[in-house]
């Protein structure tokens, strides 16, 4: 699969889902909603690892950084 995401990108999705995890597990999230935050969580952290979003793909999205010449 094709990379499509800059680091900062990346490291955005890995806080998102470190505060969802904390939220969740210290009880301050439950239920439904809780478990989705969970599931989204698992996503960023699988998308952060290999650096692509299927998402983007269809919207031609691209967060790396080009070089400067």
């Amino acid at each position: 699969m094709k990379k499509n995401m800059g680091g900062v990108d990346k490291l955005i999705r890995l806080i998102l889902a470190g505060i969802f995890i904390v939220l969740y597990f210290s009880g301050v999230i439950q239920g439904t909603l809780g478990i989705v935050l969970l599931v989204l969580a698992l996503i960023f952290v699988l998308t952060s690892s290999i650096s692509s979003c299927p998402l983007y793909l269809p919207f031609g999205i691209n967060t790396i950084a080009k070089e400067k010449k």
